[in-house]
């Protein structure tokens, strides 16, 4: 993958079993844990590699968000391209976080207010 390039996808959802039985019966997904400090994330696998990830719909959102899929777009550098985002008439929705094992992340709303994740993948020497 390169900057510019779609890098991961995951669903939000209120219901993570549903979600997992669906998923694994449609297309044919395995899952596997990632225990994380508010509880699990599952990486979904096709052949032993990983394709995305469920979790739980955050608490913080209003109940009235319906479980829905969410991209993360890769670039070269997150907090460069939080800061040019806003600069181009979109807003931060949460400012850059490290991820141990994965990268820095930050999410946006572009300037017509789509939804989208930022990431600098974090790579291994």
């Amino acid at each position: 993958m390169a900057h510019g390039t779609f890098v991961w996808n995951e669903l939000l959802t209120r219901d993570v079993e549903a979600a997992k039985t669906f998923y694994a019966s449609t297309v044919g997904w395995t899952f596997k844990p990632m225990p994380m400090p508010d509880g699990t994330y599952w990486i979904a696998e096709m052949d032993g590699k990983p394709v995305g990830g469920l979790m739980a719909m955050p608490q913080e959102l209003p109940s009235t968000v319906p479980s829905h899929w969410f991209a993360y777009l890769e670039v070269d550098d997150v907090d460069a391209r939080l800061k040019l985002a806003t600069e181009q008439g979109g807003t931060i929705m949460r400012s850059s976080f490290d991820v141990p094992d994965v990268g820095r992340l930050g999410f946006i709303e572009d300037s017509t207010g789509a939804k989208l994740g930022l990431m600098t993948p974090e790579r291994k020497a």
